[in-house]
C-alpha cells in the first residue's frame, strides 16, 4: 500500500490544494478516472461558454438590420464550431496531464477511487486496479453528474445530457429539453440560435427557479418569444419511434382544483436532452466506508472549515453541494488551502457569491433574493433600473433591468440583473459587498464612465427604493 501525506480524488479545483500540499513538501497523490481538469473544462463551463461566443456573435449579425446595417450569414460551419472547441479544450485538459505526469512532486494514478476504510482508497481501471493508497489528509472533491428524473421509458430513448449535447457536430431540427435550470438554458440558447426548433419543459412556474423571481418571470417570456415553453409541467413519460422521440409531461404539482389553467403537455422532437440538475458521486466512492456522512441528496456533510465527519478528510466543490458552480469550487479550494496550511482556521465565507447564466438575454445575480427575504419576514427595500434608461443601454436597443435590494440602513443584501453583460456588471456588487462598506454608498459615490454601460448599476443603486417586508408595502423611502 502505497501512502502519502495527502491525497486529493478529482482533479478540478482540489488540483489548487495538491499544488499548496506539494509547496509544502508533501507527498501528494491524485485520483482522476476521468480527462484531466474536472467537469468544468471538459464538461461544463469552458466548452458550452466557448459554443455559446459563437451563437453571440452570429445573433449579433443578425440583429444588424435594427441598426440599418445590412448583414447576411452566408454559411455556418457548426461541426467545426463544435470540433474546435472540442480540441481547445482537450488540449488543455492534456497539458495538466503532461505537466502532473512529469512532476517529481505529485503522483497521478488515472483510475476510479473507492474508500475502504478511514483515508484509505482502492483503485478500479487502468494500470493501477486493485491497488490501495493511504493518505494523512485525504480531499473529496469528486464533484457531480447529470441528475437523470424517474421518467416513464427514459431508459429506452437516446437522450442526452450536456455531455452529449456539448458534442453534438449537426444542430437538431427539434431540441427537446426537459428542465427548466441554467443549463437548459444555456443549451436551448445555443441550438436554437443555430437554427433548431427549441421546446423547453420546467417544472416550476419560470425558468431559472433559483434566480430572483422578477427576473425569472421577465427571462421565461423572453424565452417564450423565442422558443416552446411549457413551465408548471413534470415530464412523466419518453418514447422512442424512428428518430422521433416524444415526451409527455402532466401539469407540476397537480391541481387540485386551484385554478391554475395548465394542460398536459406532448412534444416531439429528434433530440431529447435531459437538464434536470445533477447528483454527487459520493454513491460511486463509498464515503461510508470512510465515515464521511452525507446528506439526503447523497451531498458531503461538511462544517463551516469544510472538514467532513471523518477526522482527517475535507471536501470542497460541486460534491459539497453549497454552490455547483467553478468559481466556488475555486473559492473553496482556498479556504481549504488556508485552512490546511494557515495557523488559524478560518470559515468558508458564501456572503457574496455570484451566479451568472449565458442566455440571451444574460442573468445574474448575487445575494439574496426578494422571495429569499419575504419567506424570512425581513424588511428590505428594492429599486429597478432599465437598461435602455442609460445612453449606453439606449445606444444598443438593450432590454433588461437591474434590481438592488438593500436594508433599511443601505446595506446591499443582494443585486440582480437581467440584459446584456449581466456577468460582468455585477462584478462591481459583488467588490463593494465584500471589499467595500458594503452600502449602496460603494457605488454611488463612485465615478462611473459616462456613457458606460456600468451606469446602468450606478443608477439603480440612486434614487429612491420602495420598501418591502414584513408591513405596509405601499410606503417608500429614499434610501
Amino acid at each position: 500500500m502505497e501512502e502519502y501525506d495527502f491525497l486529493v480524488i478529482g482533479s478540478g479545483s482540489g488540483l489548487d490544494v495538491a499544488n499548496a500540499a506539494a509547496n509544502q513538501g508533501q507527498s501528494v497523490a491524485i485520483v482522476e478516472k476521468g480527462r484531466l481538469g474536472g467537469t468544468c473544462l471538459n464538461r461544463g463551463c469552458i466548452p458550452s461558454k466557448r459554443l455559446l461566443y459563437h451563437a453571440d456573435v452570429l445573433e449579433t449579425i443578425e440583429q444588424a438590420d435594427a441598426f440599418h446595417i445590412d448583414a447576411t450569414v452566408e454559411d455556418v460551419d457548426f461541426a467545426e464550431i463544435v470540433r474546435g472547441v472540442t480540441a481547445d479544450v482537450h488540449g488543455s485538459s492534456d497539458s495538466i496531464e503532461r505537466g502532473l505526469a512529469s512532476s517529481d512532486r505529485h503522483d497521478l494514478y488515472q483510475a476510479e477511487a473507492r474508500f475502504v476504510d478511514e483515508r484509505t482508497i482502492e483503485l478500479a481501471g487502468g494500470d493501477h486496479d486493485g491497488e490501495q493508497l493511504t493518505a494523512d489528509t485525504v480531499l473529496v472533491a469528486a464533484g457531480t453528474r447529470p441528475a437523470v428524473p424517474p421518467i416513464d421509458g427514459i431508459e429506452s430513448v437516446d437522450s442526452l445530457t450536456s455531455r452529449e449535447a456539448l458534442q453534438l457536430e449537426s444542430p437538431p431540427d427539434h431540441l427537446v429539453i426537459v428542465g427548466g435550470g441554467y443549463i437548459a438554458a444555456e443549451l436551448g440558447r445555443f441550438f436554437g440560435t443555430f437554427g433548431s426548433d427549441v421546446s423547453i419543459i420546467g417544472r416550476r412556474p419560470h425558468l431559472l427557479p433559483d434566480a430572483d423571481a422578477e427576473v425569472a418571470a421577465a427571462f421565461t417570456e423572453r424565452y417564450a418569444d423565442r422558443f416552446d415553453v411549457y413551465t408548471g409541467s413534470e415530464a412523466t413519460a419518453a418514447m422512442q419511434s424512428g428518430e422521433s422521440i416524444t415526451v409527455e409531461a402532466r401539469p407540476f404539482p397537480e391541481p387540485e382544483g386551484d385554478g391554475r389553467d395548465v394542460d398536459p403537455v406532448s412534444v416531439t422532437g429528434d433530440e431529447l436532452l435531459v437538464a434536470a440538475g445533477r447528483v454527487p458521486n459520493t454513491d460511486t466512492l463509498n464515503v461510508a466506508a470512510a465515515g464521511i456522512e452525507t446528506d439526503a441528496a447523497g451531498f458531503v456533510e461538511t462544517d463551516e472549515y469544510l472538514r467532513t465527519t471523518a477526522d482527517g478528510v475535507w471536501a470542497l466543490g460541486d460534491i459539497v453541494g453549497e454552490y455547483l458552480l467553478k468559481h466556488n469550487a475555486n473559492h473553496e479550494a482556498q479556504a481549504v488551502a488556508r485552512n490546511l496550511f494557515g495557523e488559524v482556521l478560518e470559515p468558508v465565507d458564501y456572503s457574496a457569491m455570484p451566479f451568472a447564466v449565458f442566455g440571451s438575454p444574460e442573468v445574474a445575480g448575487v445575494g439574496l433574493t426578494e422571495q429569499e427575504l419575504r419567506d424570512a419576514g425581513r424588511e428590505y427595500a428594492k429599486r429597478t433600473y432599465r437598461y435602455e434608461d442609460t445612453a449606453r443601454g439606449s445606444a444598443m436597443n438593450a432590454e433588461g433591468f437591474v434590481k438592488p435590494i438593500i436594508d433599511l440602513e443601505g446595506e446591499i443584501l443582494g443585486c440582480h440583473i437581467i440584459g446584456p453583460d449581466a456577468s460582468d456588471l455585477i462584478q462591481e456588487v459583488v467588490v463593494a459587498m465584500t471589499a467595500g462598506s458594503g452600502t449602496v454608498r460603494d457605488i454611488r459615490e463612485s465615478v462611473h464612465i459616462h456613457p458606460a454601460l456600468s451606469e446602468v448599476v450606478q443608477r439603480a443603486f440612486s434614487g429612491q427604493f420602495t420598501q418591502g417586508g414584513g408591513y405596509d408595502h405601499d410606503h417608500s423611502h429614499d434610501h
